[in-house]
């Protein structure tokens, strides 16, 4: 309690709020703080039991043997999370204020455990015999058995070591396998209570017919339960923002969260992905029109949708006829391919165009000033801001335009005049003339090159990131030289991504093994501690990969926790060898002992941790998905760092030290071997003389 509300302070201090990241930390920050705690009680249980101390001597005793493991567990998990709040970009904020989070609380709950936690154990535990009779003896019986079962498997794994470290090949194989296998994305698609439907007509199409469509799309909407309002915007395109007659936008707010996710029959009916997917199959059969279901992306802010944005970027001559050419190439081709759905793009160099061209000579002949020419037309076809007036302290603008039936036939040009020098008015058809053309109604540009932007998402049963190797797949087979492809939104974030969280995994992991290599002054005994990280690893990915998860950012932070907690574990039991080892026992017996004396705790902490991160990887409503993420593969991390690991720990240390008498013994030998040089022989002592000689 005292290290979460410090937790808080800290927060406070450096301006975080309460959010998903902080929320995170601040849930496995609880696991990591009563780790400490038990493992200081549980030390000075054990020796109460076993050496019959007092609750003072037994404190005082436990403490001696186990503070140095402390101070090792603080350091290592602040060195794994700190270089994490130091990367940039977007991935980089997401790290940041969890990391921040969790090192504020293990160094806070690390003070604890050196100081206020001896203490009330020295007050509040008592010396008592076990219990004989009852549950509490049963379970101490069951814990005893598995522990002397635990300390033979460890024998049974150094005496056969060889077989072991091939096995330890095949689970690093493993490793790198579901790494592989498992599909990537940046952060899981959320249900944020509120979705898109963006309406694509042919070119030209009037606002009326637009209008029409959407209003069959809105209807749609309106039959599936947990929709709840609906907005309808014709005449605004949601794909690339802009104002055009054939394109129309549908604003949908869920219900609320607990109504839609009150039992399971409501949330597998009423999550966004069902909403979508049922409004998808109904507008498949509407006539005339694309109309495509849009989630909001899973970042607000990074992008205008949820899916994926990619450009088709003319590097070239910069020819918008041959750029949608070339962009209808690629879409004939991409929308062959299984991982990619709802592709669309609102690009197009053939949208049917009126020119009007004014005949400036004939213009200046009857004395028409030019600009009254396009001033007269703009009021008339467009609109034209001509004045303002104050009324009920508001200020109220004057704008001119015709009225709908005035303005949509080209003849209509002719029924407009305007004013000469002469003060004559003069008929607009006399020096304007009309024809039809074909050309782009906007021009994007991307990295400052003319391009297409193409919007959509992967299809069922596929990650983002399978989505953006089959996008640039196609894209390296279809797009002829001078054409390049570009990502942005959260396909660009993505991208960036993996880089960066390998560069945190890196960083992590040398600084830990740093710092251990400083706490025992040794180079192996590290290689002991590590040992245990890819156990964790390995958990984690065969329980997301099992349960159908992604290898995304939040999965990432809950691999760069469990090296921290895999190292905390395995800091334990080489701690504790290195001391029997310090006591004269050989190394197997203070690797058994070892093994044997940190089981318990471990298995204490570990289940704790575990069991707290349950409520994660069962959540339901708003955030589901990133919390299932990162609670599923801690979980199975654990599972792993419990299990291989406890194994694998000991028989490396073992290994490790072995190596370490080896070179020690050879050393000795060595100097012992070395021919010392023969004393200096003593000056011959001169005989006495006597007198008389």
């Amino acid at each position: 309690m005292i290290a979460l509300i410090a937790t808080f302070t800290g927060m406070l201090a450096l301006g975080f709020s309460i959010n998903l990241l902080t929320l995170f930390g601040l849930v496995l920050a609880i696991g990591m703080v009563v780790d400490d705690a038990i493992v200081v009680c549980e030390n000075v249980e054990r020796n109460m039991h076993q050496h019959h101390l007092e609750p003072k001597e037994a404190t005082l005793r436990s403490m001696g043997e186990i503070a140095s493991s402390l101070v090792a567990v603080v350091l290592v998990m602040c060195s794994v999370f700190i270089p994490a709040a130091f990367l940039p970009g977007t991935t980089g904020q997401l790290y940041k204020q969890f990391a921040i989070t969790i090192v504020i609380s293990v160094s806070v709950s690390g003070f604890i455990a050196l100081t206020v936690t001896p203490a009330m154990c020295a007050v509040l535990l008592k010396h008592s015999p076990p219990p004989t009779r009852g549950p509490f003896a049963w379970f101490n019986r069951q814990v005893d058995h598995v522990t002397q079962l635990f300390g033979e498997a460890v024998t049974y794994v150094i005496k056969f070591a060889a077989v072991a470290l091939v096995l330890l090949a095949v689970f690093l194989y493993l490793i790198y396998h579901v790494f592989k296998i498992l599909p990537t994305s940046f952060v899981p698609n959320e249900d944020q209570g509120y979705a898109f439907a963006a309406i694509i007509m042919p070119q030209a199409a009037s606002l009326s017919r637009t209008q029409e469509i959407t209003d069959k799309a809105d209807a749609i909407f309106k039959g599936i339960p947990g929709v709840q309002t609906r907005t309808v915007v014709t005449g605004y395109s949601l794909l690339d923002s802009g104002f055009k007659t054939n394109a129309g936008t549908i604003f949908v707010t869920f219900s609320d969260f607990d109504k839609r996710y009150e039992n399971i029959d409501t949330a597998k009916k009423e999550n966004v992905r069902a909403i979508l997917q049922g409004f998808l199959a109904e507008a498949r059969k509407i006539q005339g029109a694309i109309v495509i279901p849009v989630a909001p992306p899973a970042i607000p802010g990074i992008g205008t949708t949820g899916g994926f944005e990619f450009w088709i970027q003319d590097t070239g001559t910069g020819d918008p006829v041959a750029l949608d050419g070339v962009m209808q190439d690629f879409l004939k081709k991409a929308r062959e391919r299984p991982e990619l759905t709802g592709l669309a793009t609102t690009y197009s160099a053939s949208t049917q165009q009126l020119r009007a061209s004014v005949d400036r000579e004939k213009t200046q002949l009857l004395g028409i000033p030019i600009q009254d020419v396009y001033s007269a037309i703009q009021a008339q076809f467009g609109s034209l801001t001509v004045s303002q007036y104050n009324l009920f302290s508001n200020v109220w603008w004057v704008v001119v335009q015709s009225d709908a039936p005035y303005r949509q036939n080209p003849e209509d040009l002719t029924r407009l005049y305007t004013r000469n020098s002469q003060n004559q008015m003069v008929p607009l058809s006399s020096v304007v003339s009309t024809q039809w053309t074909a050309g782009p109604d906007l021009l994007p540009h991307f990295n400052g090159f003319t391009a297409a932007k193409i919007n959509g998402s992967a299809s069922l049963g596929y990650s983002s990131g399978d989505a953006i190797t089959t996008m640039e797949a196609v894209a390296k087979e279809v797009l002829p030289p001078g054409y390049a492809f570009a990502w942005s939104g959260l396909s660009y974030e993505e991208k960036k991504s993996g880089g960066t969280s390998g560069l945190a995994f890196v960083f992590g992991f040398i600084i830990v093994f740093l710092v251990l290599a400083a706490q025992y002054e040794s180079w192996t005994l590290p290689g002991a501690v590590m040992s245990a990280v890819p156990f964790g690893i390995l958990g984690a990915l065969l329980t997301n990969w099992a349960r159908g998860l992604e290898n995304d950012v939040y999965f990432q932070i809950g691999l760069l926790v469990l090296i921290g907690l895999g190292a905390k574990n395995a800091v334990l039991r080489v701690s504790a060898a290195v001391e029997f080892r310090a006591e004269g026992k050989s190394i197997m017996q203070a690797t058994i002992l070892a093994g044997e004396q940190r089981l318990r705790p471990i298995i204490m902490t570990s289940l704790a941790f575990a069991i707290g991160c349950l409520p994660l990887a069962l959540a339901v409503g708003a955030g589901a998905n990133a919390r299932h993420s990162i609670g599923t593969g801690i979980i199975g991390g654990m599972l792993g760092e419990t299990t291989l690991a406890m194994l694998y720990v000991p028989l490396l240390f073992y290994l490790f030290d072995r190596l370490k008498e080896r070179g020690e013994g050879k050393s000795e030998s060595a100097e012992a071997t070395v021919p010392s040089a023969p004393p200096p022989e003593a000056p011959p002592v001169a005989e006495p003389r006597h007198e008389g000689d």
